[in-house]
């Protein structure tokens, strides 16, 4: 059932934040990669849902607002894990390559990337290959090191929350249901009635993707898309089946 107005979407989003209200409660709180590591009892699969500092609700009352919605193990036999996806948007410690990441592998990083090139004017030698191919050569990958320790720093302080939904590998999971409607609930992507839009000094204003920029999102996928009210009844039941990280 498609939503049906721009009333209704605002009671949806209400309804919404007083889930990661609950959500929050019975998890134990938001977390931050900073301090983060996979040692803590991470769930095998789930979706997270990231906020960041200085965006706030606006129309739905208050608090932090969502800006992006993310899982992984989407496909058939996919087996990547939630911790796995997280740490890939954090990036290593230590290696080769440390405090950096490898934007290649997480969308989520290229984008912020691609934000802070575009406020802050990094050099062609940083920035030149930027999102180019899905690999690197190690020339490359030791140029853009700089600006993917920038991406570290601004993604390892964005508070975020996870949702366990241990369900199978694949397109039709409710983890993909959950992902999918959340973003397009949330997301001002080409919406007349506009609810808690980003702040005047939000990164992703920066971003060349007129899909975040418009949608107050780090996502593109499904900011253009019509909302299923019901997935609201399913993420609350995976709410109430969840409980604290580190006790499973």
């Amino acid at each position: 059932m498609p939503d049906s107005g721009p009333e209704t979407r605002l009671g949806d989003v209400h309804r919404f934040y007083a889930l990661m209200e609950n959500l929050e409660e019975r998890t134990g709180g938001k977390r931050v990669l900073a301090t983060a590591d996979g040692r803590v009892g991470w769930p095998e699969r789930g979706v997270y849902f990231y906020f960041e500092p200085g965006e706030v609700r606006r129309t739905s009352g208050t608090g932090d607002r969502v800006v992006r919605v993310g899982t992984h193990a989407l496909r058939e036999r996919a087996g990547t894990t939630l911790w796995g996806r997280l740490s890939t948007h954090k990036g290593p410690l230590a290696g080769m390559y440390p405090n950096g990441g490898n934007h290649r592998a997480s969308i989520f990083r290229g984008h912020v990337g691609s934000a802070l090139i575009a406020r802050d004017s990094w050099p062609p030698a940083v920035c030149g290959n930027w999102c180019q191919g899905s690999q690197a050569p190690a020339s490359v990958r030791r140029a853009e090191h700089p600006l993917e320790k920038a991406v570290s720093i601004h993604i390892r302080e964005m508070p975020f929350l996870v949702l366990a939904v241990e369900d199978p590998p694949g397109p039709v999971s409710a983890r993909a249901c959950i992902e999918a409607n959340s973003i397009a609930l949330l997301s001002n992507y080409g919406k007349l009635e506009r609810i808690d839009t980003s702040s005047e000094l939000w990164l992703g204003r920066h971003s060349p993707r007129p899909e975040i920029q418009e949608s107050g999102l780090w996502n593109v996928r499904h900011v253009d898309a019509t909302y299923d009210p019901g997935f609201l009844d399913v993420l609350q039941s995976h709410i109430a089946s969840t409980c604290r990280i580190g006790t499973h």
